[in-house]
């Protein structure tokens, strides 16, 4: 190493720093503004932003569909149950119309009466109401008629006896109550049976009229036909008693000539 090369090593290694930085970058003929990190940044945010709308649109859309088939099962749920227990209880109604007999008769005793207020309660408490009393007005959606009758005690078409009560559960009929019902008697009823004699009188009495009012119309024609005959008898005595003459005064002018 010469003596120059020498002092230039030492006066580099005195400033720290190599030739280049001493001089600086030139700048290059032609070259553009490189992009600032902002704009990326920006950039960036809006496209998460809009990824982040989309997956919370799917996510909705999905919690929706969600609730729908929740509800949906549950109604499904709810009413398999109600026809399960519907099915039962109308298999026990024959059951509880025999403890119905039972407890008219008086034969409702003892530990028999014990398991039949057991039974009782438990289709109570599985909702299973009893209705059908006498006097209850009949109403075609609980009622059955099996048979009618007219009464004047009645203002209203009315339940008179229970063959068998009704049940339902809920605002559901599982069977209407068959009922025997009576009628309010028509207007101008008494409430009791007409009698031959009195149908003889009632038809008697409207035939009546009509004959009186046939009478005089019938008198009229006779007097009629009466006057047209003695015209007609009239009539022909004037016209013998002209003819007679006519030929008589013919027969003596021939006889005189």
């Amino acid at each position: 190493m010469t003596e120059n090369q020498q002092q230039a090593a030492e006066f580099l290694d005195a400033e720290g720093r190599g030739p280049q930085e001493t001089a600086g970058p030139a700048p290059e003929a032609g070259s553009t503004e490189a992009p600032s990190p902002e704009s990326g940044l920006t950039a960036d945010l809006s496209a998460a932003q809009s990824r982040v709308a989309a997956l919370t649109e799917d996510l909705q859309r999905l919690q929706a569909e969600y609730v729908n088939y929740k509800r949906r099962v549950d109604r499904d749920r709810d009413l398999v149950k109600q026809n399960a227990v519907f099915s039962v209880l109308s298999a026990l109604l024959p059951v509880l119309d025999d403890l119905d007999r039972a407890r008219e008769h008086g034969e409702l005793e003892g530990g028999f009466k014990a398991v039949a207020d057991s039974l009782e309660r438990i289709v109570v408490a599985h909702g299973l109401v009893k209705f059908g009393r006498p006097g209850d007005p009949f109403d075609p959606r609980f009622h059955e008629a099996l048979m009618h009758a007219h009464s004047p005690d009645v203002t209203t078409t009315t339940c008179a006896n229970i063959v068998s009560a009704g049940y339902q559960i809920g605002e559901r009929v599982v069977r209407p109550a068959r009922v025997t019902v009576v009628d309010p008697e028509p207007p101008g009823s008494d409430g009791r049976p007409e009698t031959q004699a009195e149908t003889q009188a009632e038809t008697q009495a409207e035939t009546q009229p009509e004959t009186r009012a046939e009478a005089p119309a019938d008198q009229a024609a006779a007097s009629s036909q009466t006057d047209e005959a003695a015209t007609g008898s009239q009539t022909g005595d004037q016209t013998g008693d002209q003819t007679g003459d006519q030929t008589g005064d013919q027969t003596g002018d021939e006889k005189s000539s």
